[in-house]
């Protein structure tokens, strides 16, 4: 993202996610002139990487600030250095730029996420060099550990190689000071986010060609490590504050100087008492997250110390750290998790704490694999990546997440139909360990089942109608079942590994599965399945055989299902489609040429069916969808300006209240949505 610092209702966006063959989708420039209120697109004729290696690394997108009609964007995988200059309407590769970039994070990996180019990372504008037009004397950085910056003194028609620019690190973030005419550099041995072990912080004197090397030495646990955000204060020329990219053990570190880097003061470190031997911690910053509870990641808060990794922590992948211009005691940083803000800052530099406390509410980058609301006292309860997943009592309070087990990424929850204080829970531990939990007080406590040999993902997992029996679908593993809420596992042989397993929500003895192509139906509480087949007619050849497969039992009805899924492919089934006989017959829900997640919620007043959602395409229109009649008539809910990317994962409804609608989206959190 882009702000303008002459047209501040200007505001600019590149979009998109992968650069590899994961995501087949050029990116784009995204303009606004109204605070982004509307938006105009521009096409790229290359791919935009939002979430590939580096990310952290900018910004690449950048504004001259002397015309703000000039914009310039760092591409990857060999796509150099691209200019507009009528705001961003049009795009076009600057020619004479030099070199596109050549680092790779793992050059023979498999992974063809991990040998992506970096290609061109930031531009910076020495805003002094012109008295008028573009600015004449800019900065570009790239991901080529011999030649990591670039200079041009005629608004980027030509460009030299900056000599004595430090070798064997990336510049993860450049700054330049005006008053001083200095550049700064951020720099780390890899791409980040999750790794660096080596760094070098620089000033670089724009009016002297002279460079002085000003990395702070202070290593409290006698480990190296990178350099990746960095910020000055507009305010107080010389003022200069830098992070760690990773200190994995016990925190992440930040440095400030008020002397252009001359001395730094970190925001924690080690004491030892010259006497006794006794190690201390100084820390300059309490901290407070009374908001944000889940930032403990399920542990009870722990305050820092020698061996000790404090709960909340400073943060990690700390790529972005920003000193407000306007206000030098505010600054805000980016952590794996969270936005920290501390509104005291200049108290630092008198020998006080600064507070830190979260800024981000309601904001939280995570990716949702599952949705379940029970009737009563929760309203909702949530399995995603990273964070595990909450219990949420209250949708307008936000939680602690998942503990007893906490989980690093959930996959699965589910709700007994007819008794709702039960829930199960399938995910992964704080250990790497795959379990399936079960708590029978509405998510108060949890008991976690024993794990599965073999497995090496969680899968689903569901509980019957009555909450008595759990089957556990484990990836890699064949699918169990447990009477003793997981102490004990039963293998179900005849449904096969990495099967989806859902349960009736009027029928205890009732189950369904789908795997391999095949739909399964049990109605013995999950001891056996069957393959749906009516007169000789498989199920599975009515039903897509492969892609994105949601379904799920219509509540208040006995062996009723919707099921959606498919992929877009000619040789495959992509629809919604319908069953009154558990699983035995479907039927296609006309008009749905793609469905990819089903959900059910309240009925409408005056009506005995619950209301279903869809997310998927009808009569040629992507979005949600909402049937109050059963499925013979559907309503789109959401419009073309509220899409939220991929949310095929999960949609459900409040089956308290009437119209309330939960989806999943795949990097937005969950989406709540009231319609009469």
């Amino acid at each position: 993202m882009a702000t303008d610092p002459v047209e501040p209702n200007r505001v600019y966006l590149a979009t998109g996610m992968y650069t590899n063959e994961w995501d087949p989708y050029n990116g784009a420039i995204l303009r606004s002139d109204d605070y982004g209120e509307t938006w105009e697109s521009t096409a790229l004729p290359f791919k935009v990487g939002g979430n590939m290696p580096g990310r952290g690394i900018g910004e690449r997108l950048q504004i001259d600030p002397q015309d703000n009609s000039v914009l310039y964007y760092g591409a990857e995988e060999g796509e150099g250095l691209w200019r507009s200059t009528d705001y961003g309407a049009t795009w076009s590769q600057v020619q004479s730029f030099p070199n596109v970039g050549d680092f790779v994070p793992e050059p023979d990996s498999d992974n063809s996420y991990l040998r992506s180019n970096l290609g061109v990372l930031w531009t910076a504008f020495a805003a002094d060099s012109s008295a008028s037009g573009p600015t004449q004397t800019l900065f570009t950085a790239v991901a080529d550990t011999d030649n990591i910056l670039y200079r041009s003194d005629d608004a980027g028609s030509t460009w030299q190689p900056v000599d004595g620019a430090p070798k064997g690190f990336l510049p993860h973030q450049g700054l330049i000071d005006p008053e001083n005419n200095d550049l700064y550099l951020a720099t780390s041995d890899t791409a980040g986010p999750y790794d660096g072990a080596d760094g070098e912080v620089w000033r670089y004197s724009i009016s002297h060609g002279t460079w002085t090397e000003i990395t702070p030495q202070d290593r409290p646990t006698g480990t190296d490590f990178g350099f990746a955000g960095l910020a000055l204060d507009r305010t107080n020329p010389g003022t200069v504050m830098v992070t760690s990219q990773i200190h994995w053990w016990p925190d992440n570190l930040i440095f400030r100087s008020t002397d252009r880097g001359g001395t730094w003061d970190p925001l924690w470190d080690f004491r030892t008492d010259p006497q006794t031997g006794e190690q201390t911690i100084n820390t300059r910053y309490t901290q407070s997250i009374d908001g944000v509870p889940w930032l403990t990641f399920g542990s009870e808060p722990t305050a820092p110390g020698p061996g000790v990794q404090p709960s909340p922590r400073v943060g990690w992948m700390m790529e972005s750290l920003q000193i407000n211009p306007f206000n030098p005691d505010e600054a805000m940083y980016g952590t794996g998790a969270t936005i920290f803000r501390t509104e005291n800052l200049l108290d630092w530099d008198d020998g006080e704490r600064i507070h830190l406390e979260s800024a981000a509410f309601g904001i939280e980058e995570t990716a949702i694999q599952d949705l379940v609301a029970p009737a009563g006292d929760v309203e909702l309860v949530s399995a995603m990546l990273d964070l595990g997943g909450f219990v949420h009592d209250d949708v307008s309070v936000v939680p602690q997440s998942f503990s007893g087990p906490y989980f690093g990424g959930g996959t699965s929850v589910d709700a007994a139909g007819l008794d709702q204080t039960v829930l199960v829970r399938a995910g992964t531990d704080g250990s790497g360990q795959q379990l399936a939990a079960v708590s029978r007080d509405q998510g108060d406590t949890w008991h976690s089942g024993a794990t599965i040999a073999g497995a090496h993902g969680p899968g689903t997992v569901t509980v019957n109608a009555d909450g008595d029996v759990v089957v556990w679908a484990p990836d890699g593993a064949t699918p169990v079942r447990s009477e003793d809420d997981g102490a004990t596992w039963q293998a179900v042989n005849s449904l096969p590994a990495g099967s989806r397993v859902e349960s009736d929500r009027m029928d205890g003895s009732l189950l369904y599965a789908y795997g391999d192509g095949e739909f399964y139906y049990s109605t013995d509480s999950g001891e056996t399945f069957t393959a749906a087949n009516r007169n000789g007619v498989p199920a599975a050849s009515q039903l897509p055989s492969s892609g994105n497969i949601r379904f799920g039992a219509v509540p208040g009805a006995a062996g009723e299902l919707w099921f959606a899924g498919g992929k877009a492919d000619e040789d495959t089934t992509y629809g919604l489609w319908h069953s009154t006989d558990h699983g035995q017959t479907w039927a296609p829900a006309p008009g749905f040429d793609e469905a990819d997640a089903v959900g059910y919620g309240k009925a409408a007043p005056g009506s005995s069916e619950p209301t279903i959602f869809v997310v998927g395409e009808h009569d040629g229109v992507r979005g949600v969808f909402r049937s109050t009649t059963g499925g013979s008539a559907w309503n789109r809910i959401n419009d073309d300006q509220n899409q939220w990317g991929w949310i095929g994962a999960a949609v459900e409804g409040d089956p308290d209240v009437f119209g309330r609608v939960y989806v999943g989206t795949n990097g937005r959190g969950i989406i709540m949505g009231n319609s009469e």
